[in-house]
C-alpha cells in the first residue's frame, strides 16, 4: 500500500525533473551557440557579422571567405570540442574517484601529455595527428595511473592534489628543461603548452572529432556502472558491478578525451575542474541530472561554453592584435584558480597527511655528528661547484684568484662562477629555513613556499619587474620579488587562518594561488619581447645564471635574519608546532609570534626567488629530513635543516651546469626531479 500511495506524488516530481534537465540542457546549448556566434565574429581581420554570414551562404569575397573558413570557424569549432572533451572527463575522473577535485590537471594528465608530445618534438620525429594523439594519450594516462594509486581513491581532496601538483611540477621541469636546451625543435611549444585554440583550417578539428566522439560514446555505455560505483564499492559489486575494471575503463576513456584535446590545442587548465563544479549545484535541484548519462553531456556543453567565453572574454578586454598571442589557457586557468580557492573555503577537512618523522630524540653526539658532516658536505659541495663546469680549474688558481693574481681568463670563470656558487648555497638555506618557519606556525608538515604559491608571487613580481624595467637592480629585483610574495601570503595565510590553518584550506589555496601566479607569469612571457621571454624563462627554470656579488646581498641579508629570528624564537616555535591552547596556557600570544614568524619567511622566500629565480621541493625536502636526523626540537631542526638547503641547491646547480656542459639546466629543474620523486615517495609512506 506504501508504494501505490507514493506512486502517484513521485510521479509529477519526476516528470518536472526531466522537463527541468531538459529545459537546463536547452538553456545552455542556447548559452553555447550565441558564444560560438560571437567568436565567429571576432579576429583581427576587419571581417564583421554581415561577411561572416555572407561567407555561410556562399555569397562573400573570396577574401573574407578565405579568414572565415581557414581560420574563425576552425577555432570555433576547436574550443566547442576541447571544451566539451574536458568538461566529460573531469566528471567522468571525478565520478569514479568520488573527488570532486579530480580533473585531468590535478591527475597530472595534461602534464603528461605535454611531456610526451615534447620528446616527440626534440627527437625530431614527425608523426600524423592521430598518432601524435596516441602518444599523448599514453603519457596522460601513465600520469593519470601514478597519481591515482599514490593519492588513492576517496583518500581526501589533499592527497590528490597534492600528488597531482607534485607530478605536474616534476614533468612540467623536465619538458622546459629540453625546450631551454632544445630550442631551435622546440620553437613555440612553451606558447602552444598554455593551451591556444586557434587553428590553420578544419584538418586537426577533423582528425581529433571521431576520437573524442569514441571515447564520449565508451562513457554513456557505462554510465550505469558509473552511478552504481557513487553508491560505494560495496553496493556496486552487490549489483554485480566490476568495480576495478569499470574505474580503469573510465579513466582510460578520460585519459583519451583529454589527449585529444591537448594535441588540438595544447594544455588547456582547469576546465575539466570548473565544468563539473558548475553543474553539480543544479543536480540538486533537478534530480535526473544526479544520472551519469545525462550530467556528462551537460558538463560538456558547459566546457564548451567556459573556453568559448573564455575566448571571447579575451577577445572583448584585449585588443586583436595582442589577443592572438594571448592563449585561451591562460584565461581558464586564471578563472580555475579563483575556482579553486573558492573551493577551497568550502571542502570540508578530511584527513591529514601526516609526515613520517623519527619519533625518538637522537642524543647530542648525534646533532653534532650530523652538523659535521653537512658542513664538510658543504664545503665539498661549494669547493666542487667553484672547481667544476665548462672550464675546470685548479685549487691553486682559486687561490690566485683571491689575492689577486690570476690570469685573465681564470679572473674571468671566477668572477662568474663564485657568486653563483654563493646564490645557490644562500638561495637553498633561505628557502629551507623559510619551509621550516612556515611548517612550525601552521603545523602543516606540506606547507612549502612553491607548493603555497608564495614562490609563485615573488616569481610573478620580480618577471614583471624585470620585464618592464630595462637596468633592474638586486635590491629593487628583491623589493618586488618581497611584494608579490607579500600578496599572496597575504591572500593564502589570511584565507587559511580564518579556519585554523586547516590542512586542506591551507594547501588547496595555496594551489589555486600558485596555479593564478603561473598563468599571469605565462602571459607576461608571451606578451613581452623574445629577449625578455627567454630572460624569464630561463630565470624561472632557478637558474643561477648570470648572477653577481651584489645580487647576492639581498638574500645573505634577509638569511642572517631569518636564523637569528628562529634561534631567538626557538621556543615559541617549537610551542606553536604543537597545539593552539598550550602557546595560550604558557602565556604566548599565538596569533602574533605566527604573524611575525610568517613574515620572516615571506622575505626569506622573496629574496632567494629574486637571487636563485623558483626552486621547488627545497622548503619541503629541508625541514622533512632535518626532523627525521635530530628530532622536532627546533634548536636543531633550523641549522641542520639550513645546512641541507644548501647542499641541495648548490648540488643541484653544480649538476646542471657540468653533466651536459657547456648547455646548462637551472637549479630549480634539477630540484624538481629530485623533489618529485621524494615527495611522491612521502605520500606513498603516509598513505592509509
Amino acid at each position: 500500500m506504501a508504494v501505490t500511495a507514493t506512486t502517484p506524488a513521485t510521479r509529477p516530481r519526476a516528470a518536472a525533473s526531466r522537463t527541468g534537465a531538459a529545459a537546463v540542457t536547452a538553456v545552455l546549448a542556447l548559452l553555447v551557440a550565441v558564444l560560438a556566434v560571437v567568436d565567429i565574429t571576432q579576429g583581427t581581420a576587419s571581417v564583421g557579422p554581415a561577411e561572416v554570414w555572407k561567407a555561410l551562404a556562399g555569397r562573400a569575397d573570396p577574401a573574407d571567405a578565405s579568414v572565415v573558413i581557414a581560420s574563425r570557424l576552425p577555432r570555433t569549432a576547436a574550443g566547442l570540442l576541447v571544451g566539451a572533451a574536458l568538461g566529460v572527463a573531469g566528471a567522468a575522473l571525478q565520478a569514479v574517484s568520488r573527488n570532486v577535485l579530480a580533473a585531468p590537471d590535478t591527475l597530472a594528465v595534461n602534464a603528461g601529455s605535454y611531456l610526451a608530445l615534447g620528446l616527440l618534438t626534440v627527437g625530431g620525429v614527425s608523426l600524423p595527428l592521430l598518432a601524435s594523439s596516441g602518444v599523448a594519450f599514453l603519457g596522460g594516462l601513465a600520469a593519470a595511473a601514478v597519481v591515482l594509486s599514490l593519492s588513492g581513491l576517496g583518500a581526501g581532496t589533499v592527497r590528490l592534489v597534492l600528488a597531482g601538483s607534485a607530478l605536474t611540477l616534476g614533468l612540467s621541469s623536465v619538458t622546459e628543461g629540453l625546450i631551454l636546451l632544445f630550442p631551435q625543435q622546440t620553437n613555440g611549444l612553451y606558447q602552444w603548452s598554455q593551451g591556444s585554440i586557434g587553428q590553420n583550417g578544419f584538418d586537426g578539428v577533423v582528425r581529433m572529432a571521431p576520437v573524442a566522439v569514441a571515447a564520449l560514446a565508451g562513457l554513456l555505455l557505462t554510465a550505469r556502472r558509473i552511478d552504481a560505483l557513487a553508491l560505494g564499492d560495496d553496493a556496486a559489486r552487490g549489483l554485480g558491478v566490476p568495480v576495478r575494471g569499470t574505474r580503469i575503463t573510465v579513466v582510460v576513456l578520460a585519459a583519451l578525451l583529454s589527449s585529444a584535446a591537448v594535441t588540438l590545442a595544447g594544455p588547456i587548465g582547469f576546465v575539466g575542474l570548473c565544468a563539473p563544479a558548475l553543474v553539480r549545484p543544479l543536480t540538486r535541484r533537478f534530480g535526473r541530472l544526479v544520472r551519469s548519462r545525462v550530467s556528462m553531456p551537460v558538463t560538456g556543453l558547459v566546457g564548451a561554453g567556459l573556453v568559448l567565453g573564455a575566448d571571447v572574454a579575451l577577445r572583448t578586454v584585449v585588443n586583436a592584435q595582442a589577443a592572438v598571442a594571448v592563449p585561451t589557457g591562460v584565461v581558464t586557468s586564471l578563472v580555475g584558480a579563483m575556482f579553486l580557492v573558492v573551493m577551497a573555503l568550502r571542502v570540508r577537512e578530511t584527513a591529514a597527511v601526516s609526515a613520517p618523522d623519527r619519533l625518538r630524540i637522537p642524543g647530542r653526539t648525534a646533532f653534532l655528528v650530523t652538523v659535521g658532516v653537512l658542513v664538510a658536505a658543504l664545503v665539498g659541495v661549494a669547493v666542487a661547484g667553484v672547481l667544476l663546469g665548462d672550464t675546470k680549474l685548479l685549487l691553486g688558481d682559486v687561490v690566485n684568484w683571491a689575492q689577486g693574481r690570476a690570469g685573465q681568463a681564470v679572473s674571468f670563470v671566477l668572477d662568474t662562477r663564485v657568486p653563483r656558487v654563493l646564490a645557490a648555497l644562500l638561495a637553498g638555506a633561505a628557502l629551507a629555513l623559510s619551509g621550516t618557519l612556515v611548517q612550525a606556525v601552521t603545523r602543516n608538515p606540506l606547507a612549502e613556499p612553491g607548493i603555497l604559491g608564495v614562490s609563485g608571487g615573488a616569481a610573478l613580481g620580480a618577471v614583471l619587474y624585470v620585464t618592464t624595467v630595462p637596468a633592474a637592480g638586486s635590491w629593487s629585483v628583491a623589493g618586488a620579488a618581497f611584494a608579490g610574495a607579500g600578496v599572496t601570503a597575504l591572500v593564502v595565510f589570511g584565507l587559511a587562518a580564518r579556519g585554523g590553518f586547516q590542512q586542506t584550506r591551507l594547501v588547496l589555496v595555496g594551489v589555486g594561488v600558485s596555479a593564478a601566479t603561473t598563468a599571469l607569469i605565462s602571459l607576461l612571457i608571451v606578451l613581452t619581447d623574445p629577449f625578455n621571454a627567454t630572460k624569464a624563462l630561463t630565470w624561472l627554470s632557478g637558474s643561477t645564471y648570470g648572477r653577481t656579488a651584489p645580487d647576492t646581498l639581498p638574500v645573505a641579508a634577509a638569511l642572517a635574519l631569518g636564523i637569528a629570528v628562529a634561534v631567538a624564537r626557538r621556543g615559541e616555535l617549537d610551542l606553536l608546532s604543537l597545539d593552539e591552547d598550550t602557546p595560550r596556557l604558557l602565556g604566548l600570544r599565538p596569533g602574533r609570534a605566527r604573524l611575525g614568524i610568517l613574515v620572516t619567511s615571506v622575505l626569506l622566500t622573496a629574496t632567494a626567488v629574486a637571487a636563485a629565480g623558483t626552486i621547488g621541493f627545497v622548503g619541503l625536502v629541508a625541514p622533512h629530513a632535518a626532523r627525521a636526523l635530530v628530532g622536532r626540537r627546533h634548536v636543531r631542526v633550523v641549522p641542520v635543516a639550513v645546512l641541507l638547503g644548501a647542499v641541495l641547491v648548490c648540488t643541484a646547480d653544480l649538476i646542471g651546469r657540468t653533466v651536459i656542459a657547456p648547455a646548462q639546466l637551472g637549479a630549480g629543474l634539477m630540484t624538481a626531479v629530485i623533489g618529485t620523486p621524494y615527495f611522491l615517495r612521502l605520500l606513498l609512506r603516509t598513505r592509509r
